[in-house]
């Protein structure tokens, strides 16, 4: 490491449990983010921020008007870009030594299981219950840990899955295929700084996982009222009988 990123990342190196070894851990790994809109925006710009190797950015959007209040990776002059791009370009100025790759299509099987077996981390940042199973499918098919949130209204999640067949819970033990929840903050609303909240700790935990330091979020579910600014966690084990891990 030369000294201009000895320089970059100093506070980060500083901290014991990250140190020299820590930070070339994250220089060589590879995150998969899933969805550009108000989780992703954040996360992708601490991880690069953080020195993250490589980042591959998934989303087939383009940035529209209503999105800005929450999705700070794109600014005004980025409506009607692809918000892959926007992010790309945004994660560029913010650290230019993070290779990012843009996947602007909404992914099939095959685009899944191209893409999941070269990296290191999984971050659901989707607004949708079938874009979390599906990709909680594959995360352990290919048993890569993955780091879900969630936010709508005032109330936030976060948890960690860390694929280990027959050990860790997956994303389904959690919810099951029987759930009939809709919302997303298109019909519902929510309150632009939740977004930051959930998906630093988002970041933070992809982080941790990637250097092997401290302890992941993994059978805990991280919940957020921040109407009262209340956290409450809860803890939860693998289903036997669940129909993607069990």
């Amino acid at each position: 490491m030369d000294d201009e990123l000895l320089l970059r990342y100093s506070r980060q190196i500083l901290l014991p449990e990250v140190d020299i070894n820590g930070q070339n851990k994250l220089a060589r790994s590879h995150v998969v983010i899933m969805g550009l809109g108000g989780l992703g925006s954040p996360i992708a710009m601490y991880l690069a921020a953080a020195g993250v190797g490589q980042i591959t950015l998934v989303d087939h959007d383009v940035v529209e008007l209503s999105n800005l209040q929450r999705q700070i990776i794109h600014s005004t002059e980025d409506l009607g870009r692809k918000k892959v791009k926007s992010a790309g370009n945004q994660i560029h100025s913010l650290n230019p030594n993070t290779k990012v790759n843009l996947v602007n299509e909404k992914l099939d099987e095959s685009g899944f299981d191209s893409l999941f077996p070269n990296v290191d981390a999984i971050v659901d940042a989707t607004d949708n219950f079938e874009s979390r199973f599906q990709i909680n499918h594959f995360s352990v098919k290919h048993s890569i840990p993955l780091i879900s949130g969630a936010a709508i209204r005032f109330e936030g999640q976060v948890s960690v899955f860390q694929a280990i067949k027959g050990v860790s819970p997956c994303y389904r033990c959690l919810y099951s295929d029987g759930i009939n929840i809709i919302e997303n903050c298109v019909d519902t609303g929510v309150i632009s700084p939740l977004l930051g909240i959930i998906g630093s700790i988002q970041a933070l935990e992809v982080l941790k996982i990637l250097m092997g330091i401290g302890e992941a979020l993994d059978g805990r579910l991280l919940l957020l009222d921040a109407l009262t600014m209340e956290w409450q966690t809860m803890k939860f084990q693998k289903d036997p009988k669940c129909p993607e891990c069990g």
